[in-house]
């Protein structure tokens, strides 16, 4: 095994189990805020990262064989993550952090399997303008950055709807 390849699903690892230790303590008004500037709900997001990890594994798994990555760009991710807080609206926590569970591992297992050789091959990406990435890019610019993201957005949230709370009462 890569000791690089295991570095990085580490990393993810870490990463998705500080949003379910973030996610298991949050109360269910807490779960239904809606994050500030992103307007969907701190537990759709919760799944929202469950829910791409696949997504992320597989175009990740095609730079590793050095195929490009062909009809993903911006407007692709904004109409994915629409529909997915649509069909998600109403997930429960135990729902998302299964799925968080489930599916972060998985990711995890999928990194450990590239070699240094497939994590160093590059292709055109057209999420960033067809530059050739590579596949250790993809994966830390998106699967094991995901979370980490996520988790310091919905503890700012919070944060943010408790100083509300306390300036209004």
């Amino acid at each position: 095994m890569s000791e690089r390849a295991s570095a990085l699903a580490r990393r993810l690892e870490q990463g998705a189990d500080a949003l379910i230790a973030v996610a298991t303590e949050l109360t269910e008004a807490e779960w239904k805020t809606r994050i500030p500037r992103d307007g969907r709900k701190i537990g759709v997001v919760v799944h929202h990262v469950a829910f791409m990890y696949p997504l992320e594994i597989q175009l990740a798994q095609l730079l590793a064989k050095g195929e490009p990555v062909a009809g993903v760009t911006s407007a692709t991710v904004d109409e994915i993550n629409a529909k997915h807080a649509k069909d998600h609206d109403g997930v429960t926590k135990m729902e998302a952090l299964e799925a968080l569970r489930r599916n972060s591992a998985a990711a995890a297992a999928a990194i450990r399997a590239l070699s240094d050789e497939e994590l160093d091959r590059a292709a055109p990406l057209s999420l960033n303008a067809n530059a050739p990435l590579t596949c250790q890019f993809m994966l830390e610019d998106h699967a094991v950055r995901h979370s980490y993201h996520h988790t310091a957005r919905i503890l700012d949230a919070v944060q943010e709807t408790m100083l509300g709370l306390r300036r209004a009462g």
